[in-house]
């Protein structure tokens, strides 16, 4: 009986992922079953990486099962190998080089890529961490998100940079026919439009698919430039003054660029003005085919109806600028954003007439569109009530000291400092932004600090600080700091590695921990301690902080679920307005308006009405309730 041959007996192969067999080769090296736990799975999704035991119970199995397979399609010198290490030690013994021979007899154990798939399945578990925080759970969901936003997608998700975005597309890629699933063309292309920073793109080709750039990318061909031609044939456009002019522009570009210049201790108005007339350029251009120099009323009357419906080809989600995925418009321009279109270019018409580039303004035969005028202009109905305003304020404290991963708790400890000067201060995103340390100082009053503080015990005094800032119009003022701001703002820059108490402590309040790994960022950020948060990016910021606290289960219990869905859906600004409602109830008026900086009391009383209609609403649940 023993000198019989005996049968092997093989079990049905099981399928093994990526990430078990780069476990594997770390177990044959002799890794601790809990780092191989540690390094390559999530809990979550593999439950055979709970605990050291049943982690190497699961790489014990699977190298037996890899071996038998190996066995039965290796080449013989791999099975006799094999089989002289199984008669000696019991269990084959493999070393590095082994190994892979026996991966590659027994590629018939690998799983298929599937769209319903984890993430955590295929990727280790860090990059499926950062991908599930933005809702990226599975293979599908991975691939729409790509093909959403196209080569620059990687931006959203915090320390996915370049290169690992790279390798993840690489690897969808080749597992489209698996798959089912198709990566779009420009998925791993760079993010940014070609060639190099400062190659301008020629704008144009078919309405349809047109080839668009931002102003500050544009270039125009030479027979719409409105200025001298190739070879000395004249495009000069029809409307183009024949005195002498006051601006050195040989052509409509250069025009529009030394308006612009006007505007550039403005950024904000820089920004828009910018945004309307690349508009204006790109539509002239591409679809009228004419000069901006030669518009006449019924081109401008015509872009006045193409302001009401963009054409599909020219709208698109936000994009950066540097992306080839950028579009003018994000969609239909409300009545309000029309009008304000074409008061923006008569504007810049008109100053064009002034310095003599242009014979006349056709804008001035162009009405503007028909406009509601609205009964209040501020729209505070996105302000926090009370209790949740205090709730939020608690579960900002609980996300900053609870994060498991330090990286997460200094982001969540910036947006809460971010959070707490606008919503303890009334400032405007833009000026919790640029707000600098140096313009902060404490004030001659203390304050008895209230029940769910962070700054002491209740009953402990604190300083009230006082912040000097630019608002709207070029206006400065100044506002109150609250001690729990302060405290906040503290533990913001111990985390950036400095000291907010020192001696000539500068820089800004609230400054990125972390700087993408792309050029404009990396150009921008040169020293990151001196470098504010951009003002979209605070926004985002925001953003992402509320969405986070109202999915993961931070906010207390008792909040409905409408209050849970209007902290995922709170914006940066809607924190100035819950100051503005709250601070009606204790403040004068005219105090409320010098510390929100409105140029009319008028404006102000607006949080006023709020609070009566607030008042009104909860009076009439109350009596429906009798």
């Amino acid at each position: 009986m023993a000198n019989q041959p005996q049968l092997l007996s093989v079990p049905s192969p099981r399928t093994y992922t990526r990430a078990d067999f780069t476990a594997l080769r770390a177990f044959v090296q002799q890794i601790p079953p809990a780092t191989i736990a540690r390094l390559y799975y999530d809990p979550d999704v593999a439950p055979h990486a709970a605990t050291p035991e049943t982690m190497a119970h699961f790489l014990r199995t699977m190298r037996d099962e890899l071996v038998q397979l190996a066995l039965l399609h290796g080449s013989p010198v791999l099975a006799d190998h094999l089989k002289n290490s199984i008669r000696k030690h019991g269990s084959a013994k493999l070393t590095a080089m082994s190994l892979r021979m026996v991966e590659d007899a027994s590629r018939l154990a690998a799983a298929v890529p599937a769209p319903q798939h984890a993430v955590g399945f295929w990727f280790r578990p860090l990059v499926a961490q950062r991908l599930a925080g933005e809702g990226i759970t599975t293979l599908q969901a991975l691939v729409d998100y790509c093909n959403t936003h196209g080569g620059s997608w990687w931006r959203s998700v915090p320390r996915i940079g370049p290169l690992r975005a790279r390798i993840l597309v690489a690897w969808l890629r080749r597992h489209e026919a698996t798959l089912g699933l198709r990566i779009a063309a420009d998925v791993d292309a760079r993010p940014w439009l070609p060639g190099p920073a400062d190659e301008a793109v020629v704008i144009g080709g078919d309405p349809a698919t047109p080839r668009l750039a931002p102003f500050e990318r544009m270039a125009v061909p030479a027979e719409l430039s409105g200025g001298d031609g190739p070879a000395g044939v004249s495009a000069r456009g029809t409307n183009r003054a024949g005195a002498f002019a006051f601006i050195r522009a040989p052509h409509d570009l250069a025009a529009l660029h030394a308006y612009l210049h006007r505007y550039r201790d403005r950024p904000a108005t820089l920004r828009v003005y910018t945004r309307e007339l690349e508009r204006f350029v790109l539509w002239a251009v591409i679809v009228r085919g004419v000069a901006v120099s030669s518009a006449t009323v019924e081109d401008c009357e015509a872009y006045k109806d193409f302001l009401a419906q963009p054409a599909p080809a020219f709208t698109g989600p936000k994009r950066p600028r540097t992306s080839g995925r950028w579009r003018p418009f994000t969609g239909t321009l409300s009545a309000d954003s029309q009008a304000y279109a074409v008061r923006v270019l008569r504007a810049a018409f008109r100053w064009l007439v002034e310095v003599r580039y242009l014979a006349g303004n056709p804008w001035h035969a162009v009405h503007d569109p028909a406009t509601v005028t609205q009964e209040l202009r501020v729209q505070v109905d996105r302000a926090l009530p009370a209790t949740l305003w205090a709730q939020l304020r608690h579960a900002l404290d609980l996300a900053s000291s609870e994060a498991t991963e330090e990286t997460a708790a200094c982001q969540w400890r910036a947006a809460r400092a971010a959070i707490l000067l606008m919503g303890d201060s009334g400032v405007r995103r833009s000026e919790a932004a640029q707000a600098c340390r140096e313009n902060l100082q404490p004030a001659d009053v203390r304050i008895n600090l209230r029940a769910g503080s962070t700054h002491g015990p209740v009953g402990d005094s604190a300083r009230i600080w006082t912040l000097t800032l630019i608002g709207k119009r070029r206006r400065q003022r100044t506002v109150p700091v609250s001690p729990d701001t302060v405290a906040a703002l503290r533990a913001h820059w111990r985390d950036r590695g400095r000291d907010f108490d020192a001696p000539g402590a500068h820089g800004p309040l609230v400054a990125p921990l972390v700087v993408p790994a792309t050029r404009d960022a990396q150009r921008r950020h040169t020293n990151i301690n001196e470098m504010p948060y951009a003002v979209d990016a605070l926004g985002r910021l925001v953003r992402t902080a509320m969405k986070r606290l109202a999915g993961q289960g931070t906010l207390p219990t008792t909040c409905s679920a409408d209050e849970l869905a209007q902290v995922a859906t709170t914006s940066a600004h809607a924190f100035r307005h819950t100051f503005g409602t709250q601070a009606i109830k204790q403040m004068p008026p005219n105090v409320v308006q010098s510390i929100l900086g409105h140029t009319s009391l008028q404006t102000t009383s607006i949080y006023t009405r709020a609070e009566r209609q607030q008042m009104l609403d909860a009076a009439g649940r109350f009596y429906s309730a009798e």
